[in-house]
């Protein structure tokens, strides 16, 4: 009885072992499962995570792609405006350059212009000395001179030294000559004024009747006629030191009808076209009206 019962405690013992063991087992099987599930649904957060972060970092990379094209393309045109600068840089050195060389050329241009200014001031004060001096000479004497008040060319009608037509001087016109240039001379090549005389010119004018080389070769003739008796071997009218300076300066020349004189009414003067003038050149004066002209067409 007592080992009945001790086999019956012994079996409860076992059972009540292998219940708790199952027990265990079951609870461990649970906890592993639970485990798992976790862990599977951490790994699937992860799995999902991660796919959402590849997403995100093909994104990011084809927005860096995107950039990297952009900063390419602002680079080549960084480099565009770099090199665009360079050559404006180069031009702007050019230019630079230019302008230098211009202000140069325009301060030469301004100190010749001042120094030709100069010139042809003091040229117009010896010419209206000149002109003043040659009307004082001749504007109350008994010869029929005109003188211009511009120029100082002397006029006087062909009528008082030729025949109409004629080339050869009268004996009225020598007798007006051989009076009139000592007078003219000692005006002109006197020593206040000699060093500025570049040259006596003696014009011969006719009307505009007949053709053009008639006149021509008529208005030259007279003018050869008048220097002739003025500058000839055998002239008698200056002294001899009078003779070789005008003789340095003087020219004689015709001119036809190519300066005709005209009267009130626009119409040529006939009578008063018939002239021969004496007219001077200063020296420079050429020289200084050119560049002023010259100056003036540039400023334009």
């Amino acid at each position: 009885m007592k080992r009945l019962r001790h086999m019956d405690e012994e079996t409860t013992y076992w059972l009540s072992y292998s219940d708790m063991m199952a027990g265990l087992l079951l609870t461990f099987v649970l906890i592993i499962s639970f485990t798992m599930l976790h862990a599977k649904m951490q790994f699937d957060a992860k799995e999902n995570e991660l796919m959402i972060r590849s997403d995100e970092l093909e994104d990011e990379r084809a927005t860096v792609a995107e950039q990297k094209s952009r900063l390419d393309e602002q680079a080549k045109m960084l480099n565009a405006q770099e090199e665009a600068l360079a050559e404006q840089g180069e031009k702007i050195a050019i230019q630079e350059k230019t302008l230098r060389e211009q202000h140069e050329l325009l301060n030469k241009l301004e100190a010749l212009m001042s120094e030709q200014q100069q010139k042809l001031d003091n040229i117009i004060g010896v010419r209206t000395e000149l002109i003043e001096e040659l009307r004082n000479e001749f504007g109350n004497s008994d010869l029929r001179v005109a003188v211009d008040e511009k120029t100082g060319a002397i006029t006087f009608d062909a009528n008082i030294l030729f025949d109409y037509n004629k080339a050869t001087l009268t004996a009225s016109g020598k007798e007006f000559l051989s009076e009139f240039l000592p007078r003219y001379v000692d005006v002109l090549l006197s020593p206040k004024y000699r060093d500025y005389i570049s040259e006596i010119l003696i014009e011969g004018h006719t009307d505009t009747e007949g053709n053009y080389l008639f006149n021509m070769e008529l208005s030259q003739k007279r003018a050869l006629s008048v220097a002739e008796y003025c500058l000839g071997d055998n002239s008698k009218i200056l002294s001899k030191e009078q003779l070789e300076d005008l003789r340095s300066v003087i020219s004689a020349t015709g001119r036809s009808y190519s300066n005709p004189v005209y009267d009130e009414e626009g119409e040529v003067d006939m009578e008063a076209s018939r002239r021969v003038e004496f007219l001077f050149r200063l020296k420079d004066e050429e020289m200084v009206r050119e560049m002023i002209e010259i100056l003036s067409s540039e400023e334009r």
